[in-house]
């Protein structure tokens, strides 16, 4: 049974197909489809068609006629016959030539290549043109997984792969979205490494004279075998009261925490208290400028403990101010652990770190206080925090806290009134040395954690927070530091990146010496005679 050489049929080209082509007339195929292609422009159907159904035509079989296209170009390049010896990373020559065939499925489709490979006994084979190529183990071309990449960042996996699907007409599957996410994910740490290990002192020279660390933790729901230790112990003690969903108080045991970092540099912006307290009105001075962050880097971790994120955090910022000419904050929510961390490293780097909690985080506590002591929303409640805020940022926390147990005693509360009296109180005490916020101020530190709380929410909640998802670790690792990537503005960079180390592993593992055997330019008509292998 005969069949079109170029068709688009899924299949393979055979090497004896493809070199017909190449010795004939190597874009046969694409020039056939291009006529075709023309004609059906020309044509009265055609020419009744809607701006919109010319334009789904046209990306249709525009993607066949790049198909080929593409097809002829592997075709014309020849199956990368080499002249020296082919010798492996075992230190084994490989002499046994023969031709394999394999597929590859592009953004435009399925194409076929015919390759010399080179073996010996008890070894695998090796195929200097995949090296040329740079070509993945899988049938999934860089440039699809690439693609992959960004949709699974962007939507679920199952999404990912229906609009890569219908955008690209190359089939991925949900289950292969995943994979290929994961695949796409795995140079991620070692990019970092890479760039901090060679930092740019004159572009670290040009901004901000503050360096801002900020880290918090956000709860993703994950499959049970995923859990950390003690909680999966507990969620698998629970008992649940209803068959189709979790109740109340069952969520809590169904979470691992991913730690959430930031870190980035901005310029002073002294205010005064009063600012602060303008800030928080309903209509803010449209007049003020407030300096942005810059040269920001956000990511997260499930798979990571607190510590070494926050250690990297550390690292990151070296990376920002290598000669530590400029002032470092860091900004947190009283987690006694991540202080007790920051305050380390800090030390074990010869840092001088000014650690602030944040000014969101207090105002929770002053909140649930004011309701003790006066109505739930009201004007007074509202007037009670003002009060108070604005005595807080003038660096009086002791006096405030005093203040509040003593009304609380005059007034006689109990219970949960008295209690919540009591936890704002103690909060301020036990904190009193991050709350010195009229120096901050002064000096123009940021005061709360909108950068790290936007991360939380884009990082982590906006992607992981599916109503009924259950996440894989290896797939919610890999989501979370594509999505920080594309945060950060670093995709295209590691992407390269990606790509070269592909190219390493892959390949240049794979053989004695530095690099692959080169590939000379095809020489049409000097093809050896070889035994295609399927």
């Amino acid at each position: 049974m005969s069949r079109r050489i170029g068709a688009n049929t899924g299949e393979a080209p055979s090497h004896m197909e493809a070199r017909a082509i190449r010795d004939v007339k190597p874009f046969a195929a694409a020039e056939e489809k291009f006529e075709e292609l023309k004609a059906k422009l020309e044509s009265e159907g055609t020419q009744r068609m809607s701006h919109s159904d010319l334009e789904r035509m046209l990306e249709q079989e525009g993607r066949e006629l790049l198909r080929r296209m593409f097809q002829a170009h592997l075709d014309v390049r020849g199956p990368g016959e080499v002249t020296g010896p082919v010798v492996g990373a075992d230190k084994v020559e490989r002499t046994h030539v023969r031709l394999h065939e394999r597929t590859l499925t592009t953004v435009f489709g399925t194409v076929g290549l015919a390759r010399t490979g080179y073996g010996a006994s008890g070894v695998e084979s090796l195929h200097p043109l995949d090296a040329a190529l740079n070509l993945p183990d899988e049938r999934h071309s860089l440039e699809i997984r690439r693609r992959v990449a960004e949709a699974a960042a962007k939507g679920s996996f199952e999404e990912a792969a229906g609009a890569l699907t219908r955008a690209t007409g190359a089939p991925v599957a949900k289950r292969q979205t995943e994979q290929l996410a994961a695949r796409a994910a795995a140079d991620f740490d070692a990019f970092y490494e890479v760039r901090k290990q060679s930092p740019d002192v004159d572009a670290a020279a040009e901004t901000g004279s503050l360096v801002v660390l900020t880290s918090d933790g956000k709860g993703v729901v994950m499959r049970l075998e995923d859990l950390r230790e003690p909680t999966k112990k507990a969620a698998q003690a629970r008992t649940h009261k209803l068959s189709k969903r979790l109740s109340k108080g069952e969520k809590k045991n169904a979470k691992r925490m991913a730690t959430v970092a930031a870190v980035y540099t901005v310029a002073p912006f002294a205010r005064s208290p009063e600012d602060i307290v303008r800030d928080f009105a309903p209509v803010r001075d449209a007049g003020v400028i407030r300096p942005k962050p810059e040269d920001k880097r956000v990511w997260a971790s499930l798979e990571k403990e607190p510590r070494s994120v926050i250690e990297e955090a550390m690292y990151e910022a070296l990376h920002r101010d290598p000669c530590l000419t400029k002032t470092w904050v860091a900004l947190v929510d009283g987690n006694e652990p991540q202080l007790a961390n920051l305050r380390e490293l800090s030390r074990q780097h010869g840092i001088e770190l000014t650690v602030v909690v944040d000014l969101i985080h207090v105002l929770e506590y002053l909140w649930t206080a004011s309701y003790a002591f006066n109505p739930d929303g009201s004007p007074e409640a509202q007037q009670w925090v003002t009060e108070r805020l604005l005595e807080l940022l003038r660096g009086k926390s002791s006096d405030v806290a005093a203040g509040i147990r003593r009304s609380a005693t005059l007034r006689g509360l109990s219970g949960e009134d008295r209690l919540a009296a009591d936890d704002c109180a103690d909060y301020l005490l036990k904190y009193r040395d991050y709350l010195r916020y009229d120096q901050y101020l002064a000096k123009g530190f940021p005061i709360s954690t909108g950068v790290i709380e936007g991360a939380c929410r884009y990082l982590v909640k906006d992607r992981m927070d599916i109503t009924g998802a259950k996440w894989s670790l290896a797939g919610a690792e890999a989501v979370l530091k594509l999505r920080a990537l594309r945060a950060s503005g670093d995709f295209d960079e590691y992407w390269s990146f990606h790509e070269a180390r592909e190219h390493d592993r892959i390949h240049r593992a794979r053989y004695a010496g530095t690099e692959p055997p080169a590939v000379p330019l095809p020489k049409r008509h000097t093809s050896r005679h070889l035994k295609v292998i399927k």
